[in-house]
């Protein structure tokens, strides 16, 4: 690395956006969670379903799906941490996210760092749609964070340029990306603590005289 140059980062993380309205406060909400995973020094990406045409799960064979399917796969398969935020639609996900979801499996998910982040209009929250979420995570074997955020009466949390009005709010949202960053960055930091030992492990000169 040249003189001046910034280290490039460990670790990225993305977060899925799993609604496709204009003004989402999923969005809004899942851009304030990527800032703190920026702030830990990750590289970060929103991955906004709006911008995919992604087949419906199992309506057709996979040679024959979109190339937006194996673009989505690709970004999440080359993060080390993800941060998926949904709106609550009939006390769940939403049917975009669980189709983007199941489009995918434990190659993009197995062994990585999830934050949840649910947003509800109402006042009971989106504890349900993340205690799904939450279930999905467990089953592609990935590591889903104890913490959460669930925002009730989201209409009253952001500005119309997706300013948090309640600085708590903010704070809480940027430690979820903080968390994912740091557990995802500490994942990867055992992974090359193994690779030393095992380096230096091996016999001095295999292919040496004894």
């Amino acid at each position: 690395m040249k003189t001046g140059e910034k280290a490039k980062p460990r670790i990225k993380v993305v977060g899925i956006c799993g609604s496709l309205r204009k003004g989402s406060y999923t969005q809004m909400a899942l851009e304030w969670a990527l800032k703190g995973a920026a702030q830990y020094g990750s590289a970060t990406e929103l991955i906004d379903l709006r911008d995919y045409r992604l087949d419906f799960y199992g309506m057709k064979p996979e040679s024959k799906y979109s190339p937006d399917v194996f673009k989505l796969r690709e970004k999440v398969t080359q993060a080390h941490g993800i941060l998926i935020g949904t709106p609550v639609y009939h006390g769940s996900l939403s049917g975009v996210l669980k189709n983007a979801l199941d489009l995918m499996g434990f190659e993009e998910f197995e062994g990585k760092m999830i934050g949840l982040i649910g947003i509800s209009g109402g006042r009971l929250g989106a504890t349900d749609a993340l205690n799904s979420l939450r279930n999905i995570g467990r089953t592609l074997h990935a590591w889903v964070l104890p913490q959460q955020v669930s925002i009730p009466e989201a209409h009253k949390c952001f500005d119309e340029n997706g300013n948090i009005r309640d600085p708590e709010l903010g704070e809480r949202l940027l430690e979820v990306g903080k968390l994912v960053a740091r557990f995802a960055d500490f994942h990867e930091l055992q992974k090359d603590q193994d690779f030393i030992k095992m380096w230096e492990s091996l016999p001095i000169n295999p292919g040496g005289e004894k």
